[in-house]
């Protein structure tokens, strides 16, 4: 639980630093680079997404065994 929060955190707080990194490089240049951009928040949003789908399995298995009387 505790890593999973630290991961989405991280997310989080790359994807901010990457947004202001971005429109400060923006303002200098004048060109954005959007593939570059798409990319990013697409890996991010999927890494995300497969957290996501980890923690649902670990909790409907956690279901499961109380169900069964298991804990």
């Amino acid at each position: 639980m505790k890593f999973s929060k630290f991961i989405v955190t991280l997310v989080v707080l790359l994807n901010i630093i990457f947004t202001l990194a971005f429109l400060y490089a923006f303002m200098k240049v004048g060109a954005e680079p959007t593939a570059l951009i798409a990319a990013w928040f697409a890996f991010t949003t999927g890494e995300l997404w497969f957290l996501a789908g980890i923690k649902k399995k670990e909790v409907e298995s956690d279901n499961s065994n109380y169900e069964r009387g298991g804990i």
